[in-house]
Protein backbone atom coordinates (compact mmCIF):
# COMPACT_ATOMS: atom_id res chain seq x y z
CA UNK A 1 0.00 0.00 0.00
CA UNK A 2 2.61 2.26 1.02
CA UNK A 3 4.96 1.87 -2.12
CA UNK A 4 1.65 2.85 -4.45
CA UNK A 5 2.44 6.89 -2.81
CA UNK A 6 5.55 6.69 -4.51
CA UNK A 7 4.17 6.27 -8.63
CA UNK A 8 4.13 10.08 -8.78
CA UNK A 9 7.56 10.01 -7.87
CA UNK A 10 10.19 9.86 -10.35
CA UNK A 11 11.35 6.06 -10.05
CA UNK A 12 14.93 6.59 -11.35
CA UNK A 13 15.46 9.50 -9.02
CA UNK A 14 18.22 9.11 -6.07
CA UNK A 15 15.35 10.15 -3.54
CA UNK A 16 13.66 6.86 -4.51
CA UNK A 17 16.52 4.47 -4.99
CA UNK A 18 17.25 4.73 -1.46
CA UNK A 19 13.71 4.42 -0.10
CA UNK A 20 14.18 1.44 -2.23
CA UNK A 21 17.60 0.00 -0.69
CA UNK A 22 15.87 1.20 3.12
CA UNK A 23 13.00 -1.51 2.61
CA UNK A 24 15.37 -4.03 1.16
CA UNK A 25 17.75 -3.41 4.44
CA UNK A 26 14.24 -4.16 6.34
CA UNK A 27 14.37 -7.56 5.26
CA UNK A 28 15.20 -10.28 8.31
CA UNK A 29 14.18 -13.26 6.61
CA UNK A 30 13.05 -14.02 2.88
CA UNK A 31 10.25 -16.89 3.01
CA UNK A 32 7.13 -17.33 0.45
CA UNK A 33 5.42 -15.07 2.26
CA UNK A 34 7.51 -11.73 1.70
CA UNK A 35 9.38 -13.55 -1.70
CA UNK A 36 8.07 -11.68 -4.27
CA UNK A 37 8.22 -8.34 -2.35
CA UNK A 38 12.26 -8.91 -2.24
CA UNK A 39 11.82 -9.69 -5.94
CA UNK A 40 10.36 -6.52 -6.55
CA UNK A 41 12.68 -4.94 -5.09
CA UNK A 42 15.87 -6.21 -6.55
CA UNK A 43 14.28 -6.18 -9.92
CA UNK A 44 13.60 -2.25 -9.18
CA UNK A 45 17.40 -1.91 -7.69
CA UNK A 46 18.64 -3.32 -10.73
CA UNK A 47 16.94 -1.23 -13.61
CA UNK A 48 17.70 2.10 -11.26
CA UNK A 49 21.36 1.11 -11.00
CA UNK A 50 21.53 0.69 -14.91
CA UNK A 51 19.70 3.74 -15.94
CA UNK A 52 22.12 5.47 -13.60
CA UNK A 53 25.51 3.86 -15.19
CA UNK A 54 23.94 5.89 -18.79
CA UNK A 55 22.19 8.73 -17.31
CA UNK A 56 23.06 10.01 -13.06
CA UNK A 57 26.43 9.14 -12.16
CA UNK A 58 24.95 10.03 -8.62
CA UNK A 59 23.10 7.18 -8.77
CA UNK A 60 25.73 4.68 -8.93
CA UNK A 61 27.50 6.63 -6.25
CA UNK A 62 24.90 5.94 -3.84
CA UNK A 63 25.04 2.18 -5.26
CA UNK A 64 28.41 2.16 -3.68
CA UNK A 65 27.45 4.51 -0.47
CA UNK A 66 24.94 1.96 0.76
CA UNK A 67 26.65 -1.07 -0.25
CA UNK A 68 24.16 -2.62 -1.84
CA UNK A 69 25.95 -5.62 -3.60
CA UNK A 70 26.84 -6.77 0.30
CA UNK A 71 22.53 -6.66 0.53
CA UNK A 72 21.84 -8.89 -1.93
CA UNK A 73 24.43 -11.01 -0.36
CA UNK A 74 22.41 -10.77 2.90
CA UNK A 75 19.24 -11.51 0.97
CA UNK A 76 20.79 -14.51 -0.43
CA UNK A 77 22.12 -15.92 2.92
CA UNK A 78 18.76 -15.13 5.00
CA UNK A 79 16.54 -16.85 2.57
CA UNK A 80 14.72 -20.27 3.97
CA UNK A 81 13.63 -22.22 1.08
CA UNK A 82 11.93 -19.23 -0.71
CA UNK A 83 13.77 -20.15 -3.74
CA UNK A 84 14.89 -16.28 -4.54
CA UNK A 85 18.19 -17.81 -5.35
CA UNK A 86 17.23 -17.74 -9.54
CA UNK A 87 15.89 -14.75 -9.51
CA UNK A 88 18.85 -13.04 -8.03
CA UNK A 89 21.14 -14.32 -9.89
CA UNK A 90 19.01 -13.00 -12.82
CA UNK A 91 18.86 -9.87 -11.98
CA UNK A 92 22.32 -10.02 -10.77
CA UNK A 93 23.49 -11.46 -14.52
CA UNK A 94 21.14 -8.31 -15.71
CA UNK A 95 22.71 -5.76 -14.26
CA UNK A 96 26.50 -6.74 -15.07
CA UNK A 97 25.68 -7.11 -18.82
CA UNK A 98 24.61 -4.22 -18.78
CA UNK A 99 26.59 -1.80 -16.79
CA UNK A 100 29.69 -0.05 -18.97
CA UNK A 101 31.68 2.07 -16.98
CA UNK A 102 34.81 1.35 -15.73
CA UNK A 103 34.17 2.55 -12.13
CA UNK A 104 31.01 0.83 -11.77
CA UNK A 105 32.70 -2.71 -13.61
CA UNK A 106 35.47 -2.30 -10.88
CA UNK A 107 33.49 -1.73 -7.94
CA UNK A 108 31.54 -4.62 -8.84
CA UNK A 109 33.97 -6.84 -8.74
CA UNK A 110 35.60 -5.88 -5.83
CA UNK A 111 35.08 -5.98 -2.24
CA UNK A 112 34.49 -10.07 -2.53
CA UNK A 113 30.64 -9.81 -3.03
CA UNK A 114 30.52 -11.87 -6.78
CA UNK A 115 33.01 -14.06 -5.11
CA UNK A 116 30.52 -14.68 -1.91
CA UNK A 117 27.93 -15.57 -4.44
CA UNK A 118 29.86 -17.68 -6.69
CA UNK A 119 30.56 -19.62 -3.39
CA UNK A 120 27.43 -19.65 -1.75
CA UNK A 121 26.31 -23.04 -1.26
CA UNK A 122 23.40 -23.57 -3.87
CA UNK A 123 21.43 -26.62 -4.51
CA UNK A 124 21.45 -27.26 -7.94
CA UNK A 125 18.44 -29.83 -7.59
CA UNK A 126 17.12 -28.29 -10.83
CA UNK A 127 18.04 -27.20 -14.62
CA UNK A 128 16.81 -23.77 -14.05
CA UNK A 129 18.82 -22.88 -10.79
CA UNK A 130 22.44 -24.20 -12.55
CA UNK A 131 21.28 -22.16 -15.97
CA UNK A 132 20.87 -18.90 -14.08
CA UNK A 133 24.07 -19.78 -12.09
CA UNK A 134 26.38 -20.20 -15.59
CA UNK A 135 24.50 -17.02 -16.79
CA UNK A 136 25.16 -14.95 -13.98
CA UNK A 137 29.24 -16.54 -13.80
CA UNK A 138 29.30 -15.81 -17.79
CA UNK A 139 27.89 -12.32 -17.38
CA UNK A 140 30.84 -11.71 -15.02
CA UNK A 141 33.85 -13.16 -17.05
CA UNK A 142 32.44 -10.58 -20.04
CA UNK A 143 34.01 -8.19 -17.53
CA UNK A 144 37.35 -9.12 -17.25
CA UNK A 145 40.54 -7.93 -18.24
CA UNK A 146 44.27 -7.06 -16.93
CA UNK A 147 42.84 -4.56 -14.62
CA UNK A 148 39.57 -6.60 -12.72
CA UNK A 149 40.83 -9.95 -13.33
CA UNK A 150 43.28 -9.36 -10.31
CA UNK A 151 39.54 -8.61 -8.47
CA UNK A 152 37.94 -12.26 -8.06
CA UNK A 153 41.54 -14.15 -7.45
CA UNK A 154 43.19 -14.67 -4.18
CA UNK A 155 46.83 -14.36 -4.62
CA UNK A 156 49.28 -13.85 -1.82
CA UNK A 157 52.79 -13.09 -2.99
CA UNK A 158 51.19 -12.71 -6.30
CA UNK A 159 50.75 -16.61 -6.95
CA UNK A 160 47.30 -17.30 -7.75
CA UNK A 161 45.59 -19.45 -5.19
CA UNK A 162 42.53 -19.50 -5.59
CA UNK A 163 40.17 -18.20 -8.49
CA UNK A 164 36.56 -18.93 -7.05
CA UNK A 165 34.85 -18.17 -11.05
CA UNK A 166 37.17 -20.43 -12.75
CA UNK A 167 37.10 -23.35 -10.35
CA UNK A 168 33.02 -23.20 -9.75
CA UNK A 169 32.51 -22.94 -13.30
CA UNK A 170 34.43 -26.05 -14.16
CA UNK A 171 32.23 -28.10 -11.97
CA UNK A 172 29.62 -27.62 -14.72
CA UNK A 173 32.07 -28.33 -17.63
CA UNK A 174 30.82 -31.76 -18.45
CA UNK A 175 27.14 -30.85 -17.29
CA UNK A 176 23.78 -32.67 -19.11
CA UNK A 177 22.38 -29.63 -20.76
CA UNK A 178 24.71 -28.28 -23.77
CA UNK A 179 24.30 -24.76 -23.55
CA UNK A 180 25.39 -24.66 -20.14
CA UNK A 181 28.68 -26.36 -21.42
CA UNK A 182 28.64 -24.02 -23.94
CA UNK A 183 28.44 -21.22 -21.76
CA UNK A 184 31.80 -22.53 -19.40
CA UNK A 185 33.46 -22.83 -22.32
CA UNK A 186 33.17 -19.51 -23.30
CA UNK A 187 34.07 -18.22 -19.65
CA UNK A 188 37.20 -20.13 -19.69
CA UNK A 189 38.17 -18.21 -23.01
CA UNK A 190 37.12 -14.98 -21.66
CA UNK A 191 39.65 -16.06 -18.64
CA UNK A 192 42.51 -17.31 -20.98
CA UNK A 193 41.94 -14.15 -23.14
CA UNK A 194 42.59 -11.65 -20.86
CA UNK A 195 46.13 -13.23 -20.53
CA UNK A 196 47.37 -12.92 -17.49
CA UNK A 197 50.59 -15.09 -16.37
CA UNK A 198 49.60 -15.36 -12.76
CA UNK A 199 46.38 -16.99 -14.03
CA UNK A 200 48.33 -19.39 -16.55
CA UNK A 201 50.24 -20.70 -13.58
CA UNK A 202 47.33 -21.55 -11.83
CA UNK A 203 45.29 -22.85 -14.29
CA UNK A 204 48.37 -24.87 -15.72
CA UNK A 205 48.75 -26.33 -11.82
CA UNK A 206 47.40 -28.92 -10.52
CA UNK A 207 44.74 -29.69 -9.96
CA UNK A 208 43.34 -26.74 -12.37
CA UNK A 209 45.36 -28.11 -14.65
CA UNK A 210 43.31 -31.60 -14.61
CA UNK A 211 40.73 -29.74 -16.55
CA UNK A 212 42.36 -30.30 -19.91
CA UNK A 213 43.50 -33.82 -19.61
CA UNK A 214 39.76 -34.78 -18.64
CA UNK A 215 39.12 -32.58 -21.86
CA UNK A 216 41.15 -34.65 -23.72
CA UNK A 217 39.66 -38.30 -21.91
CA UNK A 218 36.34 -36.59 -22.83
CA UNK A 219 36.91 -36.35 -26.61
CA UNK A 220 38.69 -39.78 -26.83
CA UNK A 221 35.57 -41.21 -25.25
CA UNK A 222 33.47 -39.63 -28.36
CA UNK A 223 35.93 -40.85 -30.73
CA UNK A 224 35.07 -44.75 -29.08
CA UNK A 225 31.78 -43.97 -29.28
CA UNK A 226 32.02 -42.44 -33.10
CA UNK A 227 33.90 -45.86 -33.78
CA UNK A 228 30.79 -47.72 -32.57
CA UNK A 229 28.54 -45.79 -34.16
CA UNK A 230 30.44 -46.53 -37.71
CA UNK A 231 30.57 -50.12 -36.69
CA UNK A 232 27.05 -50.18 -36.66
CA UNK A 233 26.57 -48.13 -39.48
CA UNK A 234 28.73 -50.46 -41.90
CA UNK A 235 26.28 -53.24 -40.95
CA UNK A 236 22.98 -51.72 -41.26
CA UNK A 237 23.27 -48.03 -42.58
CA UNK A 238 19.68 -47.09 -42.26
CA UNK A 239 18.99 -43.04 -42.48
CA UNK A 240 18.67 -42.98 -38.55
CA UNK A 241 22.14 -44.03 -37.53
CA UNK A 242 23.83 -42.21 -40.69
CA UNK A 243 21.86 -39.34 -38.49
CA UNK A 244 23.71 -40.44 -35.65
CA UNK A 245 27.75 -41.24 -37.11
CA UNK A 246 26.53 -36.93 -38.19
CA UNK A 247 25.90 -36.20 -35.12
CA UNK A 248 28.67 -37.82 -33.08
CA UNK A 249 31.65 -36.54 -35.83
CA UNK A 250 29.92 -32.97 -35.22
CA UNK A 251 30.68 -33.44 -31.22
CA UNK A 252 34.07 -34.41 -31.66
CA UNK A 253 34.54 -31.45 -34.14
CA UNK A 254 33.01 -29.28 -31.81
CA UNK A 255 35.44 -29.99 -28.81
CA UNK A 256 38.41 -29.76 -31.55
CA UNK A 257 37.64 -25.79 -32.10
CA UNK A 258 37.49 -25.59 -28.45
CA UNK A 259 41.03 -26.46 -28.12
CA UNK A 260 41.93 -24.69 -31.44
CA UNK A 261 40.59 -21.25 -29.52
CA UNK A 262 42.65 -22.31 -26.70
CA UNK A 263 45.66 -22.49 -28.65
CA UNK A 264 44.96 -19.20 -30.45
CA UNK A 265 45.41 -17.21 -27.46
CA UNK A 266 48.89 -17.33 -28.10
CA UNK A 267 50.38 -18.69 -24.77
CA UNK A 268 53.31 -20.70 -24.50
CA UNK A 269 52.43 -22.10 -21.30
CA UNK A 270 48.70 -22.90 -21.40
CA UNK A 271 49.70 -24.30 -25.34
CA UNK A 272 52.36 -26.39 -24.16
CA UNK A 273 49.72 -28.09 -21.68
CA UNK A 274 46.72 -28.18 -24.28
CA UNK A 275 49.51 -29.93 -26.76
CA UNK A 276 50.88 -31.84 -24.32
CA UNK A 277 47.78 -33.73 -23.24
CA UNK A 278 46.33 -34.12 -26.84
CA UNK A 279 49.41 -35.50 -27.91
CA UNK A 280 49.88 -38.15 -25.11
CA UNK A 281 46.18 -38.75 -24.43
CA UNK A 282 45.15 -38.80 -27.51
CA UNK A 283 47.21 -38.67 -30.22
CA UNK A 284 49.56 -41.19 -29.40
CA UNK A 285 47.19 -44.28 -28.24
CA UNK A 286 46.21 -43.51 -32.13
CA UNK A 287 48.95 -43.56 -33.61
CA UNK A 288 50.71 -46.79 -32.07
CA UNK A 289 48.10 -49.24 -32.92
CA UNK A 290 47.24 -47.05 -36.26
CA UNK A 291 51.26 -47.98 -37.07
CA UNK A 292 51.32 -51.31 -35.63
CA UNK A 293 54.12 -50.93 -33.19
CA UNK A 294 53.60 -53.83 -31.70
CA UNK A 295 51.88 -52.72 -28.97
CA UNK A 296 47.93 -53.30 -28.74
CA UNK A 297 45.55 -53.20 -25.79
CA UNK A 298 42.66 -54.34 -27.41
CA UNK A 299 40.83 -51.41 -26.93
CA UNK A 300 42.11 -49.49 -29.82
CA UNK A 301 39.61 -47.44 -32.27
CA UNK A 302 39.10 -48.89 -35.82
CA UNK A 303 41.69 -47.56 -38.48
CA UNK A 304 38.97 -45.43 -40.44
CA UNK A 305 37.99 -43.79 -37.19
CA UNK A 306 41.46 -43.29 -36.11
CA UNK A 307 42.64 -41.47 -39.50
CA UNK A 308 39.90 -39.90 -39.63
CA UNK A 309 40.09 -38.44 -35.74
CA UNK A 310 44.17 -37.37 -36.32
CA UNK A 311 42.95 -35.89 -40.07
CA UNK A 312 40.17 -33.63 -38.52
CA UNK A 313 42.54 -32.56 -35.33
CA UNK A 314 45.27 -31.47 -37.56
CA UNK A 315 43.05 -29.93 -39.93
CA UNK A 316 40.80 -28.07 -37.39
CA UNK A 317 43.79 -27.44 -34.69
CA UNK A 318 46.46 -26.17 -37.44
CA UNK A 319 49.22 -26.74 -34.21
CA UNK A 320 53.15 -26.76 -35.96
CA UNK A 321 54.34 -28.96 -33.79
CA UNK A 322 51.52 -31.36 -33.67
CA UNK A 323 51.32 -31.43 -37.46
CA UNK A 324 55.24 -32.49 -38.05
CA UNK A 325 55.01 -35.00 -34.76
CA UNK A 326 51.88 -36.88 -36.54
CA UNK A 327 53.77 -36.73 -40.06
CA UNK A 328 57.07 -37.46 -38.49
CA UNK A 329 55.57 -40.86 -36.96
CA UNK A 330 53.61 -41.47 -40.17
CA UNK A 331 56.97 -41.45 -42.74
CA UNK A 332 59.99 -41.83 -40.07
CA UNK A 333 58.35 -44.50 -37.51
CA UNK A 334 62.01 -45.10 -36.21
CA UNK A 335 62.21 -42.00 -35.05
CA UNK A 336 59.10 -42.11 -33.19
CA UNK A 337 59.46 -45.81 -31.90
CA UNK A 338 63.06 -44.62 -30.68
CA UNK A 339 62.03 -41.26 -29.47
CA UNK A 340 61.86 -42.04 -25.57
CA UNK A 341 65.48 -43.06 -25.43
CA UNK A 342 66.74 -40.01 -27.16
CA UNK A 343 64.43 -37.47 -24.80
CA UNK A 344 66.20 -40.03 -21.84
CA UNK A 345 69.48 -39.06 -23.44
CA UNK A 346 68.86 -34.84 -23.98
CA UNK A 347 67.56 -34.99 -20.29
CA UNK A 348 69.93 -37.00 -18.68
CA UNK A 349 73.46 -37.16 -20.53
CA UNK A 350 73.60 -34.24 -22.14
CA UNK A 351 74.04 -32.25 -25.59
CA UNK A 352 76.81 -34.97 -26.71
CA UNK A 353 74.31 -38.44 -26.61
CA UNK A 354 71.67 -36.10 -28.01
CA UNK A 355 73.38 -35.42 -30.76
CA UNK A 356 74.77 -39.30 -31.24
CA UNK A 357 70.88 -40.32 -30.95
CA UNK A 358 70.57 -37.68 -34.08
CA UNK A 359 73.54 -39.37 -35.50
CA UNK A 360 71.38 -42.64 -35.62
CA UNK A 361 68.26 -40.99 -36.85
CA UNK A 362 70.93 -39.39 -40.03
CA UNK A 363 72.17 -42.76 -40.85
CA UNK A 364 68.67 -44.97 -40.64
CA UNK A 365 67.33 -42.10 -43.01
CA UNK A 366 69.54 -42.95 -45.65
CA UNK A 367 69.16 -46.17 -45.70
CA UNK A 368 65.56 -46.10 -45.84
CA UNK A 369 65.24 -42.70 -47.88
CA UNK A 370 68.48 -42.36 -49.96
CA UNK A 371 67.03 -40.82 -52.31
CA UNK A 372 66.61 -37.36 -49.83
CA UNK A 373 69.29 -35.34 -48.74
CA UNK A 374 68.46 -35.79 -44.95
CA UNK A 375 70.71 -33.19 -43.60
CA UNK A 376 69.57 -30.47 -45.50
CA UNK A 377 65.49 -31.32 -45.55
CA UNK A 378 64.68 -32.24 -41.96
CA UNK A 379 65.68 -30.33 -38.81
CA UNK A 380 66.24 -33.83 -37.12
CA UNK A 381 67.50 -32.29 -33.45
CA UNK A 382 64.43 -29.91 -33.62
CA UNK A 383 61.93 -33.07 -34.07
CA UNK A 384 63.20 -34.75 -31.76
CA UNK A 385 62.98 -31.95 -29.05
CA UNK A 386 59.77 -31.87 -30.21
CA UNK A 387 58.83 -35.47 -29.84
CA UNK A 388 60.40 -36.14 -26.67
CA UNK A 389 59.02 -32.52 -24.71
CA UNK A 390 55.43 -34.62 -25.76
CA UNK A 391 56.31 -38.05 -25.43
CA UNK A 392 53.41 -39.81 -22.60
CA UNK A 393 55.66 -40.96 -19.69
CA UNK A 394 54.22 -44.39 -19.65
CA UNK A 395 55.31 -45.30 -23.26
CA UNK A 396 57.85 -48.01 -24.33
CA UNK A 397 60.57 -47.80 -26.59
CA UNK A 398 60.27 -49.87 -29.89
CA UNK A 399 64.11 -51.03 -31.75
CA UNK A 400 63.08 -51.29 -35.60
CA UNK A 401 65.39 -52.74 -38.44
CA UNK A 402 65.56 -50.66 -41.13
CA UNK A 403 63.93 -53.66 -42.89
CA UNK A 404 61.09 -53.56 -39.87
CA UNK A 405 60.81 -49.84 -40.60
CA UNK A 406 60.18 -50.12 -44.91
CA UNK A 407 57.19 -52.64 -43.69
CA UNK A 408 55.68 -50.02 -41.41
CA UNK A 409 55.60 -46.73 -44.07
CA UNK A 410 54.25 -49.59 -46.62
CA UNK A 411 51.88 -51.02 -43.66
CA UNK A 412 50.60 -47.69 -43.25
CA UNK A 413 50.44 -46.92 -47.13
CA UNK A 414 48.42 -50.02 -47.72
CA UNK A 415 45.76 -49.09 -46.17
CA UNK A 416 45.12 -46.99 -49.44
CA UNK A 417 45.53 -49.71 -51.55
CA UNK A 418 42.97 -52.17 -49.40
CA UNK A 419 39.90 -53.46 -50.32
CA UNK A 420 38.28 -51.24 -48.28
CA UNK A 421 36.61 -48.12 -49.90
CA UNK A 422 36.38 -46.20 -46.47
CA UNK A 423 40.00 -47.05 -44.99
CA UNK A 424 41.29 -46.10 -48.51
CA UNK A 425 39.50 -42.76 -48.16
CA UNK A 426 40.51 -42.16 -45.06
CA UNK A 427 44.52 -42.81 -45.19
CA UNK A 428 44.38 -40.83 -48.21
CA UNK A 429 42.53 -37.88 -46.26
CA UNK A 430 45.66 -37.99 -44.10
CA UNK A 431 48.13 -37.69 -46.51
CA UNK A 432 45.88 -34.66 -48.19
CA UNK A 433 45.39 -32.73 -44.54
CA UNK A 434 49.50 -33.17 -44.18
CA UNK A 435 50.60 -32.15 -47.70
CA UNK A 436 48.81 -29.59 -47.72
CA UNK A 437 49.66 -28.00 -44.15
CA UNK A 438 51.56 -24.71 -44.56
CA UNK A 439 53.42 -25.26 -41.20
CA UNK A 440 54.61 -29.14 -42.65
CA UNK A 441 58.77 -29.41 -42.58
CA UNK A 442 60.41 -29.01 -46.04
CA UNK A 443 61.95 -32.71 -45.87
CA UNK A 444 58.71 -34.25 -44.28
CA UNK A 445 56.58 -32.51 -47.18
CA UNK A 446 58.88 -34.05 -49.42
CA UNK A 447 58.47 -37.10 -48.56
CA UNK A 448 55.07 -36.91 -48.07
CA UNK A 449 55.32 -35.66 -51.99
CA UNK A 450 56.47 -38.75 -52.87
CA UNK A 451 58.84 -36.21 -54.71
CA UNK A 452 61.32 -39.08 -56.16
CA UNK A 453 58.94 -42.49 -55.75
CA UNK A 454 57.17 -42.12 -58.68
CA UNK A 455 56.19 -45.73 -59.06
CA UNK A 456 54.24 -45.25 -55.11
CA UNK A 457 52.51 -42.56 -56.82
CA UNK A 458 51.02 -43.83 -59.79
CA UNK A 459 50.27 -46.61 -57.45
CA UNK A 460 48.35 -44.56 -55.58
CA UNK A 461 46.26 -42.89 -58.81
CA UNK A 462 45.54 -46.30 -59.71
CA UNK A 463 44.10 -47.19 -56.59
CA UNK A 464 41.31 -44.38 -56.79
CA UNK A 465 41.19 -45.02 -60.33
CA UNK A 466 40.10 -48.54 -59.64
CA UNK A 467 37.78 -48.14 -56.68
CA UNK A 468 35.91 -45.14 -59.16
CA UNK A 469 35.77 -48.01 -61.82
CA UNK A 470 34.58 -50.62 -59.34
CA UNK A 471 31.97 -52.31 -60.07
CA UNK A 472 30.58 -52.73 -56.49
CA UNK A 473 27.61 -51.24 -55.29
CA UNK A 474 29.08 -47.81 -54.27
CA UNK A 475 26.99 -44.99 -53.16
CA UNK A 476 27.07 -41.89 -55.48
CA UNK A 477 28.70 -39.86 -52.27
CA UNK A 478 31.29 -42.22 -51.80
CA UNK A 479 32.15 -41.87 -55.63
CA UNK A 480 31.93 -37.92 -55.44
CA UNK A 481 34.94 -38.55 -52.64
CA UNK A 482 36.90 -40.84 -54.60
CA UNK A 483 36.52 -38.11 -57.71
CA UNK A 484 37.20 -35.60 -55.03
CA UNK A 485 40.40 -37.29 -53.69
CA UNK A 486 41.78 -37.89 -57.13
CA UNK A 487 41.53 -34.16 -58.53
CA UNK A 488 43.21 -33.49 -54.89
CA UNK A 489 46.20 -36.09 -55.54
CA UNK A 490 46.85 -34.78 -59.24
CA UNK A 491 46.72 -31.15 -57.88
CA UNK A 492 48.94 -31.80 -55.07
CA UNK A 493 51.17 -34.51 -56.34
CA UNK A 494 51.36 -32.35 -60.09
CA UNK A 495 50.94 -35.21 -62.17
CA UNK A 496 48.54 -36.11 -65.05
CA UNK A 497 46.34 -39.02 -66.03
CA UNK A 498 47.51 -40.91 -68.75
CA UNK A 499 46.36 -43.41 -71.48
CA UNK A 500 46.75 -46.18 -69.45
CA UNK A 501 45.17 -44.70 -66.28
CA UNK A 502 41.91 -44.76 -68.44
CA UNK A 503 42.24 -48.23 -69.72
CA UNK A 504 40.27 -48.90 -66.20
CA UNK A 505 37.32 -47.62 -67.46
CA UNK A 506 37.26 -50.02 -70.24
CA UNK A 507 36.70 -47.64 -72.93
CA UNK A 508 39.48 -45.76 -75.40
CA UNK A 509 40.95 -42.67 -74.35
CA UNK A 510 39.43 -41.01 -77.95
CA UNK A 511 35.94 -41.48 -76.21
CA UNK A 512 36.64 -38.73 -73.62
CA UNK A 513 37.72 -36.20 -75.95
Amino acid sequence: MWRNLWKSIDRFSVHYFKHIINELREIKVVDRLNKELVVDLMQSVVEIVMYGDRHDPSIFDCFMEYQVLAEFVRVLKVSKNSRIEAPLLQYLSIMMQNIYSEQAIYYCLSNDYINSIITHPFEFDGEDLASYYISFLRAVSSKLNKDTLCLLVKAPEDIVVAFPLYSEALSFAYHGEKMIQIAVRALTLDIYNVSDDTVFQFVTTPPASEYFSSLVLSLREKCFQLDALFDATEETCSLEKRKELFVGSDKIVDDLYYFKDILSVGKTRLSKMVIQNLISILVFPILIPLLQLNQSSGTNLSAVTSLYVISRLLQLVEEKNMINLVATAILCPCMFSSMRDAAESVTTNGISEANSSSNQLYETKETVYPELEFTENIEVEYLLGQLSEYMPSNSQSVIFSPDDIRNERSGLLSYIFSDNINLMLASLMLLVVLAESKDLDHGLKAMIRFSETKPRLSKILNALLNALASQQEVSVLVKWHIGWFLRKVLGLWETKLNHHSFSVFNFPLTEIV
